[in-house]
């Protein structure tokens, strides 16, 4: 099997090569290119592209959010995970719209960033169990609203809650005790009822309307 190819695009230069040294020393995993910002990051994926961008959100020049909306556009095979500081929340929607697959705390250890690029490397999404949690947290925090559940059955509601842990359509199916075809359809039904384009809109939306807790 070929080594997926990475791209870290981190304006600190430490950062990224302890990063790059970690990731490198991974069986399937190879860093290929670095971008100190994300104009550079759309200059070097000219020259090669890669499977997976660990992108940072706040760079100078050219910030994650719109690197990430012209390079999804223009490659639309690159798949982003969005490297995250506590306190970036309010940049996650925006993030998300822009085609981000998944997001990472900055301090998460080696094994969870492999993991999250393993995952989405295989076409799920990923969260950091840490960054849902302050997530929610600060979700909790705010003036409570009136949550729109847009009318999801009980069931729905608990495969939303598993999906939210990160399970796949089997584990799932698993926990649930129910056929992997069934988790498929209800999966198929959360991202129609919530206008969701992928599982990372639908996560968020489980968030916003306190439908999930961590």
């Amino acid at each position: 099997m070929s080594k997926i190819k990475i791209t870290i695009v981190d304006d600190h230069a430490l950062f990224r090569n302890g990063l790059k040294i970690l990731l490198n020393t991974h069986p399937d995993m190879k860093v290929i290119s670095e971008a100190a910002n994300g104009k550079e990051f759309l200059e070097v994926i000219q020259q090669q592209l890669p499977d997976i961008a660990l992108m940072d959100i706040s760079m100078p020049i050219m910030g994650g959010i719109e690197a990430s909306e012209i390079s999804t556009e223009k490659y639309p095979d690159i798949k982003i995970i969005a490297l995250s500081m506590f306190g970036e929340e309010d940049y996650y929607y925006k993030m998300i719209n822009a085609g981000v697959k998944g997001f990472l705390l900055k301090n998460s250890e080696i094994s969870e960033v492999t993991e999250a690029i393993l995952q989405v490397q295989k076409g799920n999404s990923f969260f950091s169990q840490e960054l849902l949690y302050n997530v929610i947290k600060n979700f909790k925090a705010q003036k409570e609203t009136e949550s729109e559940t847009a009318n999801l059955s009980k069931r729905e509601l608990q495969v939303l809650e598993e999906i939210c842990k990160g399970l796949s359509n089997q584990e799932i199916a698993d926990a649930l005790f129910i056929s992997k075809r069934t988790v498929d359809k209800h999966r198929a039904n959360l991202l129609s009822k919530t206008n969701s384009k992928n599982t990372a809109n639908l996560i968020m939306y489980a968030i916003r309307n306190k439908l999930v807790t961590i």
